[in-house]
């Protein structure tokens, strides 16, 4: 046996070691002795690992994840009960997940309810813990009232990973619709909204793998709650070549799994499809479609793949499946509609299903009223197709001679066609599209002229309707699509903006293929909506592929293409790769500049600006900041948002050098201008009621801060949800507000969230990781716990390494405070060093009287006082006495 062999035979045996870890006892001793009969020694050395596993000293070392695995059997142990998991306490259990263990959970401080999930053997299994942590960012991307939603999440002193969601009481929707007697109309309906969650993570490139009954629970008021995203996977990952060829961990419920999922292969939309098709069948007729109970993998492929289901009207009908009263309620013409239906979402040829989610809720409404379906029965045209493929060398010789002539033929008459035809779709589209947009101005009585009541919202909802009906101009649709998912994510409703992107990219790809101008501008823009939903590495990804495209379709001073360059600076920006952001916003601006003084060019040079004042260059960013704000005051007045968010810019940069007041003047300026804008509970609004809280907390004017800023952190979870840097931002400085005013238990809460959210966002690192650990760790530090103080700064610190120079101000800031933690243990000669190259940093770059520079000469004079240097210890004593009075800062 080859090494490559022996590699691919290991990662066979690892793969089944974790398949059969995760399930009950009989059923891994079931699929072990399928197993056997096919691979006596493979299923031998599985068995090996699994009694390792399962052995009760299998660790030295046992900690909190080792006692949750015992848990069910033999009751909690008191050491978890006693484990607090930031502010969460277990207090019951609630049962075993494919990796981890469920508890019902309590938070004292906000007295609710959660479920606590913690990674079992989390010591003995780094792909488990590898999991666990995919499943902490998938959850954080969905927000959706369908969704158990993500609350918290954090590691144990000893390493092991747990997560909080909402706590979710109700039936398997099977199970709910039983015991209520659902009527017919009542289960699709049902469905249709779990339809509508599927479809929502979907949208945000998120599959659930395992839909199942057990994964869709129906609480007391009928509202439904999808569980277990824990095994989805990101879509965008499944096309790594390696994802495609490893054989990898098949986590599934085999009597819900599709074809592509029995049989190893990649997985997409189409495999959830496939399960709501099941569940699907399932509420419609009381029985699966396929009985699998004991089979092997290799027997559930066989019948999945070779067998074809009873159709659901035959199973009522037959009584097999109970429900004589659902079968009246449909008639013979509805069942086998429904028969169409649920056959097309189930098909075990995956292109011969329904494209998505939403094309099945399309033909679930057009069941509901008495519509046609869009879905078909197979047809001979579908029968035929598989003939030809199966003999496709035969039907390929017999084409190629008849193929040649055609073509000869052709050729010259589409050739000349297809300017022609591009220049009147063109203008087809132009005109479609006016007139459309005439349209949503019309009030309700076509006689009575315009209605003067309508509103934005009321405009764009019903813009939407019409869009929708538009199913015969796919091209026309696909563009306003693109334009309402735009002002919608510029509205803050992100959920709706992320359907309506996505699906005009999917209608331009089948439209136009992959490589088209229209399928770039569709990528560019989803791109900067994944930029506002904090997914920065799919952002990077999608506006660099949208930007390449457009160079290829377009001339090279075609508006696309700066537009594109334009929207790659912001998603390195967020991303908090300054230096390779600036270089491409750079470019933008050269591409922009030969049009004069337009908004397009004010928008690059507004990027640009931004990265400089990242990357620590002030003066720089102030010069540009300002050059941008005279250009968008003649381009749009002086009442404009655009104004608005230079004002923030100018502010942040005198915040930063100290000049509290001058920051406050800035963003009251902008505050009224965005409020009139955007109105009181707008993202944009929030971010400008956090940078003003941030500036009145430096001034010592702390019940106005903490106004602003509980008002700032309300609206920025209700749009964005509990894990994204908006919300982070906010909650940063009400724990620096909580650590001046003595609520140190607060501020750690606050501060311990803050990281959570950055390393959940950033996997890949950012120097916000940094700045959450350093104000951790001066909560710590106000507690006067010196050795834990030092260690939070140096993490810090080396956060910042590699993302930020050693001359930005948040490095000298965090080396002034850990000068400070070493003085306090008395480390005078290691708190020197620490403290003056902060210091050396911060006296280049910020007023004199800054609260940093008068804690830093402070705290030098005290130090070269211990270490025998009194002229030195002099120096900066007399420095301290020249500058003003500002506080010292924490």
């Amino acid at each position: 046996m080859t090494d490559s062999d022996q590699d691919a035979r290991w990662e066979r045996v690892q793969a089944l070691f974790h398949e059969l870890a995760d399930l009950s006892t009989g059923l891994s001793e079931a699929s072990l002795a399928a197993l056997a009969a096919e691979d006596p020694e493979l299923a031998a050395e599985v068995r090996a690992l699994l009694e390792a596993d399962h052995a009760p000293d299998a660790t030295v070392d046992r900690g909190v994840a080792s006692l949750a695995a015992e848990v069910l059997g033999s009751g909690i142990p008191a050491a978890l009960l006693q484990q607090p998991f930031g502010p969460y306490r277990i207090v019951s259990a609630i049962g075993e997940g494919g990796m981890g263990t469920v508890y019902r959970a309590i938070r004292a401080d906000l007295n609710s309810e959660a479920a606590l999930k913690i990674l079992r053997d989390a010591s003995l299994s780094p792909s488990r813990r590898e999991r666990f942590a995919a499943e902490q960012r998938t959850l954080a991307q969905l927000s959706h009232p369908a969704i158990a939603q993500f609350l918290d999440a954090d590691t144990l002193p000893d390493g092991t990973p747990w997560l909080a969601m909402e706590y979710v009481e109700g039936q398997p929707v099977t199970d709910y619709c039983t015991s209520h007697d659902s009527s017919l109309r009542g289960r699709l309906t049902l469905f249709r909204r779990i339809c509508q969650a599927v479809q929502h993570a979907h949208g945000h490139a998120v599959i659930h793998r395992d839909l199942k009954p057990s994964n869709i629970l129906v609480r007391a008021d009928g509202s439904v709650k999808l569980l277990d995203f824990g095994i989805a996977k990101q879509l965008e990952s499944l096309q790594h070549p390696a994802e495609q060829t490893r054989t990898g961990l098949r986590l599934m419920t085999p009597a819900y799994a599709a074809p592509e999922q029995l049989r190893g292969e990649p997985v997409g939309t189409f495999t959830d499809v496939y399960a709501l098709g099941v569940v699907l069948y399932e509420l419609l007729t009381n029985q699966l479609p396929f009985y699998l109970a004991g089979a092997s993998p290799a027997a559930a492929e066989r019948i999945v793949t070779e067998r074809e289901p009873a159709r659901p009207s035959v199973v009522v009908r037959n009584g097999t499946g109970g429900g004589t009263r659902l079968a009246r309620e449909a008639g013979r013409a509805g069942w086998a509609d429904l028969d169409v239906l649920v056959l097309t979402a189930m098909h075990r040829d995956r292109e011969r299903r329904y494209p998505t989610v939403d094309a099945l809720i399309r033909d679930i409404d057009h069941f509901l009223d008495q519509q046609p379906l869009d879905a078909r029965p197979d047809t001979m045209g579908y029968r035929l197709g598989k003939f030809v493929r199966r003999h496709s060398q035969v039907v390929a010789a017999t084409l190629v001679a008849v193929a040649v002539v055609v073509t000869v033929v052709g050729f010259y008459t589409l050739r000349l066609a297809a300017a022609r035809n591009e220049a009147q779709a063109e203008t087809d589209r132009t005109q479609r599209i006016q007139a459309f947009m005439l349209d949503l101005f019309r009030g309700g009585d076509e006689e009575a002229g315009p209605a003067d009541s309508l509103r934005v919202l009321t405009l764009i909802d019903r813009g939407l309707q019409e869009a929708r009906s538009l199913d015969r101009e796919p091209a026309v649709q696909a563009e306003l699509y693109q334009t309402l998912g735009g002002i919608y994510q510029k509205l803050g409703n992100l959920a709706r903006a992320d359907t309506l992107l996505q699906t005009s990219l999917d209608r331009r790809r089948m439209l136009f293929g992959d490589h088209h101008p229209d399928v770039a501008r569709s990528l560019v823009g989803l791109g900067l909506l994944r930029v506002d939903q904090a997914r920065f590495e799919e952002a990077e990804q999608l506006t660099r592929e949208g930007l390449a495209m457009t160079r290829e379709s377009r001339r090279p001073d075609h508006p696309d293409v700066a537009a594109a360059t334009v929207a790659l600076g912001r998603a390195l920006e967020e991303s908090g790769k300054y230096d390779e952001a600036i270089a491409v916003l750079e470019e933008a601006v050269r591409l922009r500049t030969p049009n004069g003084e337009t908004p397009e060019l004010a928008a690059a040079i507004y990027g640009l600006a931004n990265n400089r004042f990242y990357a620590g260059h002030y003066d720089q960013a102030d010069s540009l900041t300002r050059l941008v704000m005279g250009m968008s005051r003649r381009i749009h007045g002086d009442r404009h948002p655009s104004v608005a968010e230079d004002l923030i810019n100018l502010g942040a940069i005198q915040h930063e050098q100290g000049e509290y007041p001058q920051a406050e003047q800035y963003y009251r300026e902008a505050l009224s201008i965005t409020r009139g804008w955007y109105g009181e509970t707008h993202p944009k609004t929030a971010s400008n009621l956090t940078m003003l809280g941030r500036t009145l907390l430096y001034q010592q004017r702390y019940p106005e801060a903490d106004s602003l800023l509980t008002e700032a952190l309300g609206i920025q979870e209700r749009v964005y949800g509990p894990m994204h840097p908006r919300v982070a931002s906010a909650l940063i400085d009400l724990g620096s507000l909580a650590t001046v005013t003595g609520k140190l238990d607060e501020a750690e809460r606050y501060h311990r969230r803050v990281v959570a959210i950055y390393r959940t966002v950033y996997p890949g690192g950012h120097y916000l990781i940094g700045v959450a650990q350093a104000n951790l760790a001066s909560v710590w530090m106000s507690r006067q716990d010196w050795p834990r103080a030092e260690q939070g700064f140096r993490e810090a610190l080396a956060a910042y390494q590699g993302q930020l120079p050693d001359d930005h101000l948040n490095v000298a800031i965090t080396r002034i405070k850990l000068g400070r933690t070493l003085i306090r243990q008395r480390r005078y000669a290691e708190a020197e060093q620490a403290t003056r190259s902060g210091y050396e940093v911060l006296v280049q770059q910020a007023d004199q009287g800054v609260s940093f520079l008068r804690a830093a000469r402070t705290d030098l004079a005290e130090g070269y006082e211990a270490l025998g240097k009194p002229e030195l210890a002099a120096r900066f004593r007399a420095e301290l006495a020249d500058t003003g009075t500002r506080p010292p800062g924490n």
